[in-house]
């Protein structure tokens, strides 16, 4: 019986596993996105979301270099331990967790095995400016009027553009 398991361990011994992880880890954060199995993408995300968590900003030089250390530790390459504190880690200081996506895209046609693709969330700017256009219109009343926060932003931003218009004649005659 396999009670408890909680590690996916792939058909593979420990150390086996844990250079498909560590490559796989490598590739992803160099290409910020690749295609695997399922069960290869979602052991990945385990592996690979504390890693990026390490790459959040210290005061401390020591630790800084520590954290580096147990990074590469994980993933013996150079390059993308690189990449990880100078790209990635910027782009993701914000964010609380959950810096990767997996989408499922099917089967493959010749062992039926589920794909799917792995990507950090920060680096589709595709999905990611999607989401932000769809959060930002302001909500109506029920009688149909809009809120006085967005008519207030609207005589705010009014103003600005018809300053912009009567400057560029007059910036014209001064040219002339």
């Amino acid at each position: 019986m396999n009670h408890g398991n909680k590690v996916n361990h792939l058909g593979r011994k420990k150390a086996h596993r844990e250079a498909l992880l560590s490559n796989l880890a490598s590739q992803l954060i160099t290409h910020k996105r690749i295609v695997t199995t399922l069960a290869k993408a979602k052991a990945l995300r385990t592996y690979v979301e504390p890693l990026i968590t390490k790459t959040k900003k210290s005061e401390n030089k020591e630790e800084i270099m520590h954290q580096h250390r147990i990074v590469f530790s994980y993933l013996q390459d150079k390059a993308a331990v690189k990449e990880l504190f100078t790209v990635v880690g910027p782009k993701i200081a914000s964010r609380p967790g959950g810096y990767t996506r997996v989408l499922k895209l099917g089967i493959r046609p010749g062992d039926n095995a589920e794909k799917a693709m792995i990507e950090l969330v920060d680096f589709n700017e595709i999905y990611g400016k999607g989401v932000e256009k769809a959060a930002e219109p302001a909500k109506k009343t029920r009688r149909g009027k809009v809120p006085k926060k967005a008519e207030t932003a609207a005589a705010v931003e009014a103003p600005v553009a018809e300053a912009q218009v009567e400057a560029t004649p007059t910036e014209e005659k001064a040219a002339e």
